[in-house]
């Protein structure tokens, strides 16, 4: 080999280096950050039992919130940079779905161009505030660090995105031609002309126009939010732009919200572990033999799996990719299988835990661990329900359950490999009801459970996997969790404008029947669920809608049930089903087959919502009707 071929072969070891050093850079410390918080607050909750019981009082480990809170916030903005690259984003499709294949290219140009205003303006005034923070020194309580660190997140990791945008948009540019990348900068440029030319425009018409703009648009709706409170900010001064930042660090600096990537990385760690395999072999051990047993079965073990991911999408991802093709394969109708997985797939978000839940708990002030109880009896009758419809459906097709033997052994031997998995639901429900753990600790104290399962009981997971699951399991909450940061900004503008006093007294005008004002609630709801992604919804919404309810006399509490059950029937109804997209693709199915099956099954779970709104002693049964 000549100097010349060692000299290329060293450069294109260098380039490769440098390429993969620029596709992980963000993980390493995704994985790092995920397992550090997920010890700490496992840490913590053992610490407080064990040590304290056998010791005696000798203090809380006060320390381990305070550093987990930190780097729980790291990671969620660290992890939206990933979520950039994987275009892992909640939007609104409509329109860009209809366009041809070369202008749905531009418009990626468009959108990140948008999110690069919003990503370079919080950077800014991030660093904004470290020189503030450089000029005023302050420190943590607990640790007692100079809060200048925990705050360097805003400046870092909003560059960060900003330089991952810019890769992006060069990336479309070069696929897209100078002159369809040209036209969809002016695009982007006309949407910041009534800012850049007007000296003040009313708040409300600039933060519901442009939000509803940029969400046509395919925005994310989570950019879609800060850009409009950004616009409002700088038509109306409602507020110093500096807020921006300040907010978006305050805002999930908050303990319960991290109950959502623990109950994530719960799922993930599960699933990957050999969960989804063993709760499906006890539910067709328990059920197999009935008349459409593997369609029961199939129901069955979505309820289980929803007791432990917390997540629609997750559950159907889980438990369709086993049972999809095991119904095809003996007989079922493959539109109906993937049909039924996408309607069982939304139990996951009724039956504790629950993301939604805690989106809605933190958002209204309300006990999460109360909405995991009310969650149980909706989300149990909408198993049972759909259990009868596949019962019937399959006896008048005259498919049976498969005929081999099955008997009390063979259930206890199908339990008993599946035990490790069914004490998850134990541990995340007895902690939180027998008043042992927040919910919070006990998702994390989930989250270890589940990772030692993976590990060392099935050893179905390993470190490679794991290194995946984790960087899964954070770009998922990102995005919720960004999402949620940019709607406390929307809506500290609504209140300040007084929105939600504002829309109850029109309603409550209009009409003060509580049943008229909830089946005006409810058909909202339906029909924001079918453009909008649940939590998307419910951030924007409760703050809205919460004031029309209580005036009528519905508790929080109440409402929250009814909103989770009513906007997870949005899973099953394009264009934004996300149940359906993930049951379609593993079923090779078109969707428009699947969303026509699932019809009968959303009419079930609207008779089941309807219930739960007009008897609240249904769903309140079990908190006693509180």
């Amino acid at each position: 080999m000549g100097i010349h071929d060692i000299e290329q072969a060293s450069l294109l070891s260098s380039q490769n280096r440098f390429a993969w050093l620029n596709e992980n850079f963000e993980k390493f410390f995704l994985v790092a950050g995920l397992l550090c918080i997920i010890l700490c607050i496992t840490f913590q909750t053992i610490y407080r039992y064990l040590v304290t019981s056998v010791f005696g009082s000798v203090g809380a480990a006060v320390w381990t919130e305070e550093l987990s809170r930190y780097i729980f916030i790291w990671i969620s903005y660290l992890a939206l940079s990933v979520a950039i690259r994987k275009r892992s984003s909640i939007r609104v499709d409509i329109l860009y779905d209809s366009l041809p294949s070369r202008w749905q290219q531009a418009s990626w140009i468009m959108v990140d161009i948008c999110f690069l205003t919003l990503t370079l303006t919080i950077c800014w005034t991030g660093w904004a505030q470290i020189e503030h923070l450089l000029k005023f020194p302050q420190y943590t309580t607990a640790l007692g660090i100079p809060y200048i660190i925990p705050y360097l997140v805003l400046p870092l990791s909003f560059g960060l995105m900003s330089i991952r945008l810019l890769q992006d948009i060069f990336a479309h540019c070069r696929a897209c031609g100078v002159k369809d990348s040209l036209f969809a900068a002016a695009c982007a440029s006309l949407l910041a002309l009534p800012v850049v030319l007007t000296d003040y425009i009313e708040p409300l018409p600039v933060l519901f126009g442009y939000f509803a703009v940029l969400c046509a648009l395919g925005v994310p709706i989570a950019i879609s939010l800060g850009l409009s409170t950004l616009a409002t900010v700088l038509c109306a001064d409602t507020l110093p732009i500096e807020y921006l930042a300040q907010t978006c660090f305050t805002s999930i600096d908050n303990f319960p919200i991290m109950a959502i990537p623990f109950f994530i990385a719960t799922g993930v760690f599960m699933g990957a572990g050999g969960l989804s395999q063993r709760l499906l072999s006890l539910a067709d051990e328990m059920l197999g033999g009935l008349y459409g047993g593997m369609a029961l079965a199939t129901v069955a073990t979505c309820m289980f799996f929803g007791a432990i991911s917390g997540s629609g999408p997750a559950t159907v991802a889980a438990i369709g990719s086993l049972t999809i093709p095991a119904m095809i394969e003996r007989g079922y109708d493959k539109f109906f299988s993937g049909a039924l997985v996408a309607a069982a797939g939304s139990i996951g978000v009724m039956i504790p835990p629950s993301n939604p839940f805690v989106v809605y708990g933190v958002s209204a002030q309300v006990s999460i661990g109360d909405l995991f109880i009310g969650g149980i009896v909706p989300g149990v009758l909408t198993g049972f329900v759909l259990m009868a419809y596949s019962f019937f459906y399959s006896r008048a097709r005259n498919w049976r359950g498969t005929g081999r033997h099955r008997s009390a052994a063979t259930v206890a031997n199908a339990a008993w490999e599946a035990k490790w998995a069914l004490m998850v639901p134990v541990i995340v429900l007895g902690g939180i009801y027998g008043g042992l753990m927040t919910p919070t600790e006990a998702a994390a104290v989930a989250a270890f459970y589940g990772l030692i399962a993976g590990l060392l009981i099935y050893r179905e997971l390993n470190w490679r996997s794991l290194y995946v699951c984790c960087t899964e399991a954070c770009e998922t909450s990102a995005v919720i969790i960004v999402l949620m940061a940019m709607a406390t900004l929307f809506g500290n503008i609504m209140t300040i404008e007084d929105v939600p006093g504002t829309v109850a007294s029109a309603i409550l005008n209009f009409t003060n029947s509580k049943i008229a004002v909830l089946l005006l609630i409810n058909v909202l709801l339906l029909i924001v669920g079918v453009f909008m992604e649940a939590l998307a919804a419910i951030v924007i919404l409760t703050p809205i809608l919460l004031p029309v309810v209580t005036g009528v006399g519905v508790s929080p509490l109440h409402f929250g049930i009814i909103m989770v059950v009513n906007l997870s029937i949005g899973f099953l109804t394009p264009p934004v089903g996300v149940n359906l997209f993930v049951a379609s693709g593993i079923s090779h199915s078109k969707i428009e087959d699947i969303a026509h099956a699932v019809l009968p099954m959303i009419s079930l779970m609207i008779f089941i919502l309807l219930l739960i709104t007009y008897v609240p002693e249904v769903p309140l049964i079990l908190l006693g009707g509180k």
